[in-house]
C-alpha cells in the first residue's frame, strides 16, 4: 500500500506530501491545478517515462518519493530525481536502482489506470490474460512441455545431420582425442616441474663441478669442517669460552647436514644427454598441446573429456537420432495435450467471465449491456476476443469497434471488479471522463467496492465518485501574479461539503450546492464497503450543516437554469 507521497518542483507542485490511507481517496480540482501530476509522480515512481519538461520553471530538479508498507508491515521507500538537463536517477531503499528496476517492482505494487491507459484492454493479449485469470487457467504445463520439445529439438540439431559434415567432424575429433590420451596427461603441475628439470639436465656438467667444488670447500682436506673442529678443540674446557663453544658445536652440525643435503643434491644430477633430450620433447608436446587446446594442461584435459563426448555421440550417431526422434514424438504429443487442455479450460471460463462482468455492467448503469467473450483458434486457443453489446437485441461485436470511450471505461472497471487479484494499490485518472449523473454515481459505488480488496486512488472531476472515497484531498492552486503553485489538501467535515459543492455547482459556498453535496455524501456513505467496521468522520458533514449558524453557507441568487 502506498502510505505517503512527497512531490518537490514537478510541474505546478512546488512542494506537497500526501498521507494516504486503506480504502479510497479522491484527488480533485479545479482544471490546471495538478491533479494528473499526482498520477505523473506515482508513474515516475513506478519507472514511468522521465521528461526534463515536468521540472517546474526556475528549479534545478524535481523528485518524488514514496512510503509503501507491504503486508506484512516492512516499509520500502523508493525515490526518482529527475533533473532538469540530464538522465534521472532511481533509489530503492536509498541504494540507486535502474528506471526498469522500479518497473519491474512497481508492477507489483501499482497498477495505473490513466485516462487512456484502459485501451490496454483493446489487446488481444490483455483480453486473453484476463480470460486466463479468472479461469485459473494453468500454462505452467504447456509452457514446461513446449521448452521440453524445443530442447529436444536443438539437441538433434546439434546431433549433426549432414553425413560428410559428420564424417569430417569424426576425423577431426578422434585425431584430437588420441592425440591428447596419448600424451598420458596425469599431474595437472607437470609443465611446471619438467621445466625445472629440463633446467637442471641442461647444464648439468656444471651443476655437477659447482657442487663438488663446494662439498670439497666445506669437507674435504683442510676444509672449513675441519677448521672448525681445530677451533672447537682450542675453546674445549674453558669456561670463559663456553658461550662460544657451544655456538660453534651448532654451526658444526648444521655443516655437517648441509655437506649431507649437498651430497644427495648431486646424486640426483644425471649428465646424460639422452635423459635431456627426452625432457625436451616431453617438454615440447605439452607446450603444443597447450597451444591447441588450452592455457593449461587442466584445460587440455577438460577439452579432450568434451571432445571425447562428443566423439561418441557422433559415433552413435544413428542410434541417438532415433532415441531423440523418438523423445520429439512423445514430446510433441505431450504438448499437443497439454495445448488442448489449455483450449479447453479457456472456452469452459469463458461463459463464466462473460456472465460476471455482464452482472456488474448492470451495476455501472448499463443495464442493457453485455460481454461476450469469444475463444477460436488451434489449440491452446490463443485467439481470445472480447466482444460487447451496449443494448438487448443488439448481437455483440468487437470491443474496440462498438464501445464508446465511456461504455468502454465501465467494462475496464467490471474486469476489475471480477478480477480481484493485482497490485495493492490502484489508481485511476478521470477514468470516468465524459459519463455523469446515474452512470457517475454507478462508477463511483465500483470504485469504492474495489477497496475490498485494494487501496484506490481516484483523481475525478465529478462529485458523484468523489463522494464515495472515504477520504478526500483536494489540489489547490495559488496565482500571486508572479508565480503559481498548487497543494494538496486533506478536507473533511464542511471543507468536504463545499469541494463538493464547487464541483456541483461553481460555488463552493450556495445554500442548494451544498445540500446536494451532503446529500451525495450520506447516500455515498451507505453503500460503501466501511474501512474495519466503522466510517470515516467525513461522512458527519451533512450533520454539520444542521448549524444555521455556518457562515460559510449563503442564498444563491436567483436565477434561471439553477443547478439542482
Amino acid at each position: 500500500m502506498l502510505a505517503e507521497l512527497a512531490v518537490r518542483n514537478l510541474g505546478v507542485i512546488e512542494r506537497a506530501s500526501l498521507v494516504l490511507g486503506a480504502g479510497m481517496t479522491a484527488l480533485t480540482g479545479e482544471t490546471g491545478a495538478g491533479k494528473t501530476l499526482v498520477v505523473q509522480a506515482v508513474q515516475l515512481l513506478v519507472g514511468g517515462r522521465a521528461d526534463p519538461a515536468m521540472v517546474r520553471a526556475g528549479a534545478t530538479e524535481a523528485v518524488v518519493e514514496g512510503r509503501f508498507v507491504n503486508p506484512d508491515g516492512s516499509e520500502g521507500v523508493l525515490r526518482r530525481v529527475i533533473p532538469a538537463a540530464g538522465r534521472s536517477r532511481a533509489y530503492m531503499d536509498g541504494t540507486m536502482a535502474s528506471a526498469p528496476e522500479l518497473a519491474e517492482l512497481g508492477a507489483g505494487l501499482i497498477d495505473l489506470h490513466g485516462q487512456h491507459q484502459h485501451q490496454s484492454l483493446l489487446r488481444p493479449r490483455t483480453q486473453r490474460e484476463a480470460l486466463d485469470r479468472w479461469g485459473g487457467v494453468d500454462l505452467h504445463p504447456l509452457a514446461a512441455a513446449r521448452e521440453e520439445l524445443r530442447a529436444l529439438a536443438e539437441n538433434l540439431a546439434v546431433l549433426g545431420g549432414d553425413a560428410r559434415a559428420r564424417a569430417q567432424e569424426i576425423d577431426l575429433l578422434r585425431y584430437q582425442v588420441d592425440e591428447i590420451a596419448a600424451a598420458q596427461l596425469e599431474d595437472l603441475d607437470e609443465l611446471e616441474r619438467i621445466a625445472e628439470r629440463e633446467d637442471l639436465l641442461a647444464d648439468a656438467t656444471s651443476h655437477l663441478g659447482e657442487g663438488h667444488a663446494a662439498r670439497h670447500a666445506l669437507a674435504g682436506d683442510d676444509g672449513v669442517i675441519d677448521k672448525l673442529g681445530r677451533a672447537l678443540a682450542a675453546l674445549g674446557g674453558r669456561k670463559a669460552f663456553a658461550p662460544l663453544s657451544e655456538r660453534l658445536g651448532a654451526v658444526a652440525a648444521e655443516l655437517d647436514d648441509t655437506v649431507a643435503q649437498l651430497r644427495s643434491v648431486l646424486e640426483t644430477i644425471e649428465d646424460d644427454p639422452g635423459a635431456l633430450a627426452d625432457v625436451r620433447a616431453r617438454h615440447q608436446l605439452l607446450r603444443e598441446l597447450t597451444r591447441k587446446y588450452g592455457d593449461t594442461l587442466a584445460e587440455v584435459m577438460s577439452f579432450g573429456a568434451r571432445s571425447a563426448e562428443r566423439l561418441s555421440q557422433l559415433e552413435r550417431h544413428e542410434e541417438l537420432a532415433i532415441e531423440l526422434e523418438s523423445g520429439i514424438i512423445a514430446a510433441q504429443r505431450h504438448m499437443d495435450s497439454e495445448a488442448q487442455a489449455v483450449a479447453a479450460a479457456r472456452r469452459a471460463a469463458a461463459p463464466g467471465l462473460a456472465a460476471a462482468v455482464t452482472e456488474h455492467l448492470a451495476s455501472l448503469a448499463l443495464p442493457g449491456g453485455s460481454l461476450d467473450v469469444g475463444v477460436s483458434g488451434g489449440p491452446p486457443s490463443d485467439s481470445v476476443e472480447l466482444r460487447f453489446s451496449a443494448n438487448r437485441g443488439v448481437p455483440p461485436g468487437p470491443l474496440s469497434k462498438v464501445a464508446s470511450g465511456g461504455e468502454l471505461a465501465r467494462v475496464m472497471l467490471a474486469l476489475r471488479l471480477v478480477l480481484t487479484a493485482g497490485p495493492p494499490t490502484l489508481v485511476f485518472d478521470e477514468v470516468d471522463a465524459g459519463i455523469g449523473g446515474e452512470t457517475a454515481v454507478a462508477v463511483g459505488q465500483a470504485l469504492a467496492s474495489l477497496t475490498k480488496n485494494h487501496q484506490v486512488l481516484v483523481v475525478t472531476h465529478l462529485p458523484q465518485v468523489a463522494a464515495f472515497a472515504h477520504h478526500h484531498v483536494a489540489v489547490r492552486k495559488t496565482d500571486d501574479g508572479a508565480t503559481v503553485a498548487s497543494d494538496l489538501v486533506a478536507v473533511t467535515g464542511t471543507e468536504r461539503v463545499s469541494e463538493l459543492a464547487r464541483m456541483l455547482a461553481g460555488q463552493p459556498h450556495w445554500a442548494s450546492g451544498r445540500q446536494h453535496a451532503s446529500e451525495l455524501l450520506d447516500n455515498a456513505a451507505a453503500k460503501r464497503p466501511a474501512l474495519d467496521g466503522t466510517q470515516p468522520d467525513i461522512d458527519a458533514a451533512a450533520a454539520e450543516l444542521a448549524d444555521e449558524g455556518d457562515a460559510a453557507v449563503v442564498a444563491e441568487p436567483a436565477r434561471s437554469g439553477a443547478v439542482p
